[in-house]
């Protein structure tokens, strides 16, 4: 049976999309019974019966929620969302998007590979449908499609220009030989500046201007010192840390990272906090930062950033001809972190950097032990 935090999700999620103010989460009611109330009776039918069910009784359990999750997959490997012709979002994908979303922000990155159709799904609601703010976004790689086409008319230009140079060299072998000479010469040299001109005329790759302007100076990055960790309370994956970043209080942040850490081997250690991500709730417990970690190719090995030795707790991370300000709350619908994030990585001595430029700190650059990595 869903939690109390859980159920709060799902009604503030239907009440957004449905604009409806009047429906009281805290109520006594299970979702079943709320969702009901919410959906005007053209809404109750078996089919949506079904998805509220199916909500009501997610598991808590990361292993049952795995299962439940590829069945979903399976499903929406079908259709684009789950009622409706197609396009159109119904209360149905948002019940259950909320109701599945701690779960799936809380796989690793092997394990979303395996629900394609899932995140798929996920991806669009997030970016399409009004659920409110209470949903972290769901970072994704996207691979960039190149269109065909765009091949096809270069191929047909380096063709093109090769036959006409072909025909101008056939006429200058009537000439005589000075002449010949000459006009092959001409011939080679129009055929070197055709193919440059070719080589110009290359499509230029799609690019968002918006993009242009992210820098990484949005990101607010300061060093952190764990004071304590612990098992996260209802989801395997998950370890909640109390991390010290200079502040009055120190903040408590949820990261994926059971699998790779142990609660000891993350207590007293310097990490690299993002702290202007806006805060949320994983499995219902809050968390108000993001600890940045190093991982390789198959993500069978992650580790947080190694501050150097000396660095200050609280200290903000510098990045060399990126003097910006920091966002206050990074926007998640903006997906500022997400096009910042495909630009991190460490280089081939394990240094971490953007673009190529190193986390700097007082007492040096943040590093990881492991090299050509993936940072998020």
């Amino acid at each position: 049976m869903a939690s109390a935090d859980h159920k709060q999700n799902i009604v503030s999620a239907l009440s957004k999309h449905l604009s409806t103010l009047s429906l009281d989460p805290n109520s006594d009611k299970d979702i079943k019974s709320l969702c009901t109330e919410i959906l005007n009776s053209s809404q109750k039918d078996n089919e949506l019966v079904k998805w509220v069910e199916f909500a009501n009784n997610f598991p808590v359990d990361s292993g049952a929620s795995f299962k439940a999750l590829g069945e979903l997959n399976e499903d929406l490997s079908k259709k684009s969302v789950i009622l409706g012709n197609g396009l159109k979002i119904s209360a149905a994908d948002i019940i259950v998007f909320a109701s599945v979303h701690a779960s799936v922000i809380s796989l690793s990155n092997s394990d979303r590979n395996k629900l394609p159709h899932l995140l798929r799904w996920m991806d669009y609601i997030q970016i399409k449908g009004d659920v409110g703010d209470k949903f972290q976004t769901i970072l994704l790689e996207k691979v960039q499609f190149e269109p065909p086409a765009s091949k096809s008319v270069k191929k047909v230009e380096v063709e093109s220009n090769i036959k006409k140079t072909e025909s101008e060299t056939k006429r200058a072998s009537s000439s005589d030989a000075d002449s010949k000479t000459k006009n092959s010469r001409g011939a080679k040299k129009a055929a070197a500046d055709n193919q440059t001109s070719v080589e110009k005329k290359k499509l230029p790759e799609k690019v968002d201007e918006k993009d242009k302007d992210i820098s990484v100076s949005l990101l607010k990055l300061q060093i952190g010192h764990i004071k304590k960790a612990w098992k996260h309370p209802s989801a395997d994956s998950l370890l909640v840390e109390e991390i010290d970043v200079g502040e009055a209080k120190c903040r408590q942040v949820v990261s994926g990272l059971a699998k790779f850490c142990s609660p000891e081997q993350l207590t007293n250690r310097l990490v690299v906090l993002v702290t202007n991500m806006k805060p949320s709730k994983l499995r219902d417990v809050a968390s108000e930062g993001m600890v940045l970690c190093a991982s390789n190719e198959d993500h069978t090995v992650v580790e947080p950033l190694i501050a150097p030795e000396g660095a200050k707790v609280g200290e903000c991370i510098l990045f060399s001809g990126h003097d910006g300000k920091p966002e206050d709350v990074l926007n998640p619908k903006k997906k500022q972190f997400d096009k910042i994030a495909v630009n991190l990585f460490t280089d081939d001595k394990g240094i971490a950097t953007f673009k190529g430029i190193p986390f700097m700190t007082s007492a040096g650059p943040c590093t990881s032990s492991i090299p050509r990595a993936s940072i998020k």
